[in-house]
């Protein structure tokens, strides 16, 4: 186990997150804003300055943990590139999380629910959306609704006005606590060793047109056909 602090990076959505930890993973400092689809325009900015105000230098860090998605190709790129390009220049471990089982963590952590089967809820697009369940993601076409039993608790997160409010509102509390989710679960990785950074992919939901998939990289895109 490092000990030295853990900066988590999680550029998934059109929101996105620092974070700093301590090295058993405590929650520092953190840093959140509105991306859109131009993640690229402020992360490593956003990581600078929130390692100054907390002053602690770049090159004693201990760890990268990095969401690895579901998520949009542009977000997830620009953020997996940065934390592979720190965790290789400065010759410390990475840990990629899933970006869905950080949240469904965070909204149990946060009281959601207790030993009850949870869903997660995630745009694909303008119209699709991705259910996940049991950590398996599947492709929701269009209007197409999740078919769940009635004991599962729908958590819905980046969907305004696509998802039922009540799995709405479990995602607001899931969002606010990714950060410290992402550093409780990408520590106890780092502490197995991490991952090998030219291995670790993200799961993306949407690619760009030209853009081939790769086998191990993507479960769908734009290229998916009924």
């Amino acid at each position: 186990m490092t000990s030295r602090r853990i900066l988590a990076i999680d550029t998934s959505g059109t929101g996105a997150v620092v974070a700093l930890g301590e090295p058993d993973g405590t929650l520092l400092a953190e840093r959140r804003w509105t991306a859109g689809y131009r993640h690229g325009e402020e992360l490593l900015t956003r990581i600078d300055e929130m390692l100054t105000t907390t002053g602690t230098p770049v090159a004693e860090l201990g760890g990268v943990v990095v969401g690895t998605g579901p998520g949009a190709f542009t977000g997830l790129r620009v953020g997996l590139a940065t934390a592979k390009g720190l965790a290789h220049g400065l010759e410390i471990p990475i840990a990629g999380v899933a970006t869905s089982e950080a949240l469904l963590d965070a909204a149990g952590s946060a009281g959601a629910f207790e030993a009850v089967q949870a869903a997660l809820l995630l745009p694909a697009g303008p119209s699709d959306r991705v259910l996940v369940l049991r950590g398996e993601a599947v492709l929701l076409r269009g209007g197409q609704e999740p078919e769940l039993d009635p004991a599962t608790i729908l958590v819905a997160v980046d969907l305004p006005n696509r998802a039922p409010a009540a799995a709405l509102a479990l995602g607001d509390g899931a969002e606010a606590g990714l950060s410290a989710a992402l550093l409780r679960l990408g520590v106890a990785r780092l502490a197995a060793g991490g991952d090998d950074v030219a291995h670790l992919v993200p799961e993306y939901v949407t690619l760009p047109r030209g853009v081939p998939v790769m086998k191990g990289e993507v479960r769908w895109s734009h290229d998916h056909r009924s």
